[in-house]
C-alpha cells in the first residue's frame, strides 16, 4: 500500500479483511491471511495476532512476522508493561504509538527492549474483547515510518476490533457440540458445570462485593447468595471465594466493579 491510497480504497481494503478472518474463523484460511489482509489498510513492517490464554495467563502468537525476541516479549512479558494497563481497558479504542506519552515509554521495557531497537517510529497496539466482554487478543502492528496525518486508518483499524477479536477468539466458529465438551475451562455455556444464575454469581465474586450487594444486583437474598457460592466452591473445588474469583477470572469470567 502507498501513502497515496484513498480512504475509498482502505474502507474496500477493510471489507476484505472482514471477508478473509470469517473464513479464518472457521477454519477455511489461517489467521496469517487476516494479518496478509490488513497490510492492505495500512503497510506495515511487523505485525502479530495474538490469543490471550487465560489458564497459563499468557499471549500464544497465532500468526506474526516480529523477530523472536519480540514475538517472545509480547507472549510472556507484555501483559505486565506499563502500557498494557493502559491498553487494556475495554472502552479505550487502539493506543498508537505517537500518542503515547514519553514517560510512559520511558517506563516501557517493550518499548525500550524491544521496539526501540527495531527502529519502530509509530503503529498501533489494540486489545481485543468478545461481545461477551472477554479479553481474548490483541493486535500489534509496527512500522519503521511515521505514518501521514490525518490517517484514515486509524479509523479503520478501530472499525475492524470486533471481526479481529472473533478471529482469535478460540470460542468463536465452533459448533455448539464442541462448545459443548467437558472441559470446563473452555465450556462457553456452563464453565465448571455451573448453572446460569451461579455464573452471575461468579462473575460477581470478582469484584469484591459482599453478600448483600451481590444479592441487590441479582434481586434475590443474601441467604441465597451464600448458597450459591457454596455450591460453587463445591462444583469447583475450590476452598474460598477469594479462589473461585481467582478461577472466574482466569477463565475470562468478569464484570466491571
Amino acid at each position: 500500500m502507498t501513502a497515496e491510497r484513498s480512504t475509498a480504497d482502505i474502507l474496500d481494503a477493510a471489507v476484505h479483511v472482514r471477508e478473509v478472518a470469517r473464513s479464518a474463523t472457521t477454519g477455511a484460511t489461517g489467521v496469517d491471511t487476516v494479518l496478509a489482509a490488513l497490510s492492505e489498510v495500512m503497510e506495515y513492517d511487523h505485525a502479530s495476532l495474538v490469543r490471550w490464554d487465560p489458564l497459563r495467563r499468557r499471549h500464544a502468537t497465532l500468526a506474526g512476522n516480529y523477530p523472536d525476541d519480540a514475538t517472545a516479549y509480547i507472549e510472556t512479558r507484555l501483559h505486565h508493561d506499563p502500557v498494557f494497563a493502559v491498553l487494556r481497558s475495554p472502552a479505550r479504542g487502539g493506543l498508537w504509538l505517537r500518542d503515547v506519552p514519553w514517560q510512559l515509554l520511558a517506563a516501557s521495557p517493550g518499548f525500550q527492549e524491544v521496539l526501540s531497537p527495531l527502529g519502530i517510529e509509530d503503529g498501533v497496539a489494540q486489545c481485543l474483547f468478545a461481545a461477551d466482554g472477554r479479553y481474548v487478543g490483541m493486535l500489534n502492528v509496527s512500522t519503521r515510518r511515521p505514518r501521514r496525518a490525518p490517517d484514515p486508518a486509524r479509523a479503520v483499524v478501530t472499525l475492524l476490533t470486533e471481526t479481529l477479536a472473533v478471529a482469535v477468539d478460540p470460542r468463536a466458529g465452533r459448533p455448539p457440540e464442541a462448545r459443548g465438551a467437558a472441559d470446563p475451562a473452555t465450556d462457553a455455556r456452563r464453565p465448571g458445570g455451573l448453572s446460569p444464575r451461579e455464573l452471575q454469581v461468579l462473575a460477581e465474586l470478582t469484584t469484591g462485593r459482599t453478600n448483600r450487594e451481590i444479592a441487590e444486583r441479582l434481586h434475590i437474598t443474601p441467604r441465597t447468595v451464600g448458597t450459591h457460592i457454596e455450591h460453587i466452591l463445591a462444583k469447583l473445588d475450590l476452598p474460598n471465594r477469594a479462589a473461585a474469583a481467582a478461577r472466574a477470572a482466569a477463565w475470562g469470567i468478569e464484570i466491571s466493579p
